[in-house]
């Protein structure tokens, strides 16, 4: 048997709350500075965030975006369930929509856990993501759809499947 991780869809709650498990997996948290004065995002701001259509927060900072490098479990499936893209989708999105001007910035790449919490600590505009069990007091959890990380209804998990 190998075991598959997939991301779905589950919130996350407030910083320094326990990471949020369930029986077949981790859920992914969307983490922004600690001033950020957003707590909640629906699904779909967090796509147009993600996809690089939306560039300022109400604060008036600019948003940068933080994703972990290709291949990675957690990069997957944001992309499979916040961007709804696959890995070439997304380079063409930020690719075509930066030559005509849709898209305002690129996203940064950042290869650890560790890196994109401190990335989004040193960064007031910043957002990323880690797993739930990655997050610590630097940074803050936002919830999804009004449900934090911790939350049944959270929609966005990494989730362990066993396949042959």
């Amino acid at each position: 048997m190998v075991a598959v991780l997939l991301l779905q869809a589950r919130p996350y709650g407030a910083a320094g709350a326990k990471p949020a498990t369930t029986p077949g997996g981790e859920n992914l948290a969307i983490i922004v500075n600690q001033s950020n004065p957003i707590d909640d995002l629906s699904l779909k701001e967090l796509r147009t965030v993600f996809l690089g259509e939306r560039s300022h927060w109400p604060n008036g900072r600019r948003i940068t975006l933080v994703m972990m490098d290709q291949g990675l479990v957690e990069r997957n499936a944001a992309l499979r369930d916040v961007c709804h893209m696959s890995e070439t989708e997304f380079g063409r999105h930020f690719l075509q929509g930066l030559f005509t001007g849709e898209v305002f910035v690129s996203p940064k790449t950042l290869s650890t856990p560790t890196g994109v919490r401190k990335f989004v600590f040193n960064v007031p505009g910043a957002i990323g993501y880690v797993r739930a069990s990655d997050v610590d007091e630097t940074v803050k959890v936002i919830r999804i759809n009004g449900h934090r990380v911790d939350d049944p209804e959270y929609p966005l998990r990494l989730e362990a499947r066993a396949t042959k």
